[in-house]
């Protein structure tokens, strides 16, 4: 048990690490790449408002590209009115914009058919690359997006498509470089909490550790202690019996009956005690699961009958797995027991034994009285009943569906409880098959 704490401890720090970091990460990327986005398309949209070019105040005089199609030098603004507001920010990072930018425009007329480019601001494009990237972009129909390490955009105007590319191979350079250096990064800090977790996580979980087995060691030397009183009680009750010239006293019949109860009580104390120790010792051998859950529930048909139960048995032959003969047998025993004792008067008791895979599947359903729908795996805690009222009709301690989930865990195996409609309930084994 405490192994198992110490793994769900340690899977538990590491998952939070992991989505905190996830969140963080994500977050942070997600940013940055909206930020790209936004100042790309921000450039491309100053393009296209000016039909494919820079403003000319973005130039110095000397630098002062070609006036776009259809504009004279008169609708021009010199350049000695460049405006020293948003292109001169410094913040903004404007003022080297023109300079900056690499791009490319094409334009499609009304029948699709690619009519001009313009490949004056690229160099590290070929013309056959270009017409090529513009006709499937063209295809595409979409009004922006990413084609290969360009940013493009689609305009229309007066029936003519123009269509702005911009390359932006630097910029989602940075940005995957960040992308897989924080993710890289990342993976390394889970790494080291990993480690760090599994040397300390001895130390953190030590006190429940010792708790636990303070607990384990009360309960079994309480439970050897037990046993030399009750013993002795026993013995001076047939004593006392004996002595006494009424028969079938009332008193000594119910010593008798709480003695019996008491030494049942610590023996399943005991036997769970040692079923739930790391390194359980059990004497192991291959046999015939079907041919003992068979054995096993032929006892319970006469329970069953006497009832009024209607008890089902559907058993898989051949099948054999590797384990303690006599837990395996107390396993299915105590499933059966819970199903008769716990199943209203006239229902019913069905078990079955299956292969699923490499695993023995043995499920136990009975009909119950109402409980709540859905998993019940809380009956499987110590002292735990789903109907506290019949303790004193079924005589039982709580501790048979302990005793059951630390038989299975102890083969390795896995047990879960459920109630699919409130008015039932399904225990499921699960144990390894040779």
């Amino acid at each position: 048990m405490i192994r198992k704490l110490r793994k769900k401890f340690v899977l538990a720090a590491v998952v939070s690490v992991f989505l905190v970091l996830f969140l963080l990460i994500g977050a942070i990327n997600v940013v940055n790449y909206r930020s790209l986005v936004r100042d790309a398309d921000g450039t491309l949209q100053m393009l296209a408002e000016n039909k494919g070019a820079f403003p000319r105040q973005m130039f110095r005089p000397e630098d002062l590209p070609p006036l776009p199609e259809g504009v004279s030098e008169e609708m021009a603004p010199p350049p000695a009115e460049r405006p020293d507001g948003m292109f001169r920010e410094p913040r903004g990072g404007f003022g080297e914009l023109a300079y900056q930018s690499r791009y490319f425009t094409v334009w499609f007329d009304e029948a699709g058919s690619l009519s001009r480019m313009n490949l004056e601001n690229i160099a590290s494009l070929e013309e056959d690359e270009a017409r090529t990237l513009a006709e499937s972009v063209y295809a595409l129909g979409r009004e922006k997006g990413f084609a290969e390490e360009y940013r493009y955009n689609r305009t229309v105007s007066d029936g003519e498509t123009m269509l702005l590319f911009l390359n932006c191979q630097r910029e989602l350079g940075t940005f995957r470089s960040f992308l897989y250096g924080s993710i890289g990064i990342s993976l390394l800090g889970i790494f080291g909490v990993f480690l760090l977790l599994l040397l300390f996580s001895g130390r953190i979980i030590r006190p429940i550790a010792e708790s636990y087995e303070k607990q384990k060691r009360f309960i079994t030397d309480a439970g050897h202690e037990l046993k030399t009183p009750i013993t002795i009680i026993q013995a001076d009750a047939d004593v006392l019996e004996s002595e006494m010239e009424e028969e079938n006293n009332e008193w000594i019949t119910d010593i008798r009956r709480q003695t019996h109860r008491l030494t049942e009580l610590t023996g399943e104390l005991i036997y769970l005690s040692r079923m739930e120790e790391e390194n359980v010792s059990l004497q192991t051998e291959e046999f015939s699961f079907s041919e003992l859950t068979e054995e096993t529930a032929l006892s319970f048909q006469s329970v069953a009958r006497a009832q009024g139960k209607d008890f089902r048995l559907s058993v898989t032959p051949g099948l054999l797995i590797n384990g303690d003969r006599k837990a395996i047998g107390k396993l299915v025993s105590i499933l059966l027991d819970n199903a008769m004792k716990y199943s209203p008067e006239n229902g019913w008791v069905e078990l079955s034994l299956t292969r699923v895979g490499k695993l023995a599947r043995l499920r136990v359903r009975n009909s119950s009285l109402p409980m709540e729908p859905g998993n019940a795996d809380r009956l499987f805690e110590r002292f735990t009943r789903e109907d506290r009222s019949r303790n004193s009709e079924t005589g039982g301690f709580g501790l048979g569906l302990a005793i059951a989930k630390a038989v299975t865990e102890a083969h390795r195996g896995s047990i879960h409880a459920v109630s699919e409609d409130g008015a039932s309930l399904t225990i499921t084994a699960d144990l390894p098959l040779n």
